[in-house]
């Protein structure tokens, strides 16, 4: 399929704006460079109550805000949970930048999200980013009746690099036999290192936002050293064994390099027994997500991730 219109409309605008491309720039210039993200999502959504706190982590506090929706779908006295992480690369974003995503998935799925703001690299290199993820999901399994949630009903979620601190933490989770997670939401997740040279990295290695370069410049603020990429911590596609883990949700964007690995890790699911769907938003590039007041077909990426949440854990 050919781009979406308002998708397309969007990259010629960035190509007319002569921004350096990511990969050029410093880690401090990068996140610089991607701190008015949050502006392009939308007007911000009411929801009943944010409360931001910090919580204890193996680096120190970790901070998350708690976002409680405007209405209580399923009438019930605790709510389900996610647990959300940001994209960005393990390098860029922070909670404001998605918070106009949580407060729509809350408040569209009756859910309570729960965003972490979890250690960046190149000053905290992998695994900090998994650790604080970690944390942060056995604090809110071990704490969500303090603030309304059913420690019963959790699911983990991101987008981009934080698809992948999802897709690992439940893992871990697996593994390590806590905390007990319910359901996975990943969006158009990193699996695989870049060198597994798929077609999509192939196809839209350049124009579309992100590019091959930027994942190569991504992994390598991320990761101490090549031999790290063999970790299924870091590359979830290389795990021996993706049975028993939570159901999942699998999106991605036609035009998105991540698209065949995101792809290929719903396939490994389904294949070993774990009930995932896997959803292909056409015309649509990395980060769509992020862009819902600009291209409408982000906020029903958006409605699907709260519908599945409010099957799943609502």
């Amino acid at each position: 399929m050919s781009l979406d219109p308002q998708a397309k409309a969007f990259l010629d605008h960035m190509a007319a704006s002569g921004a350096p491309p990511i990969h050029s720039l410093t880690p401090a210039q990068a996140r610089a460079a991607l701190g008015n993200l949050a502006e392009l999502g939308g007007p911000p959504a009411h929801v009943a109550q944010v409360e931001d706190r910090n919580i204890p982590g193996p680096g120190g506090n970790i901070p998350i805000r708690i976002y409680t929706p405007e209405t209580n779908h399923q009438g019930k006295a605790l709510l389900g949970v996610m647990v959300y992480f940001h994209g960005g690369g393990w390098v860029m974003c922070n909670i404001d930048t998605h918070d106009r995503i949580c407060r729509k998935i809350s408040n569209e799925s009756g859910c309570i999200v729960i965003s972490v703001e979890y250690r960046l690299a190149p000053e905290n290199k992998f695994p900090a980013a998994l650790d604080d993820a970690y944390a942060a999901t056995s604090w809110v399994c071990e704490n969500a009746t303090s603030f309304g949630g059913d420690p019963t009903r959790v699911a983990v979620g991101g987008d981009s690099a934080g698809g992948n601190l999802a897709t690992v933490t439940a893992l871990l989770a697996r593994d390590r036999g806590t905390p007990s997670i319910a359901y996975q939401v990943l969006v158009y997740p990193v699996t695989n290192y870049y060198k597994a040279g798929t077609a999509s990295y192939k196809d839209f290695a350049e124009g579309y936002f992100l590019s091959l370069n930027d994942m190569i410049w991504n992994f390598n603020h991320y990761l101490t050293s090549e031999a790290d990429a063999e970790n299924p911590l870091v590359s979830p596609l290389k795990a021996e064994d993706l049975s028993n883990l939570p159901p999942a949700l699998i999106i991605t964007g036609e035009y998105d390099p991540l698209r065949d690995e995101g792809e290929a890790y719903g396939k490994r699911l389904l294949e070993e027994g774990v009930p995932a769907e896997i959803v292909r938003f056409n015309g649509l590039f990395h980060p769509f997500l992020n862009l819902g007041g600009v291209i409408e077909e982000a906020n029903r990426a958006i409605s699907v991730i709260a519908n599945r949440l409010k099957q799943a854990i609502g």
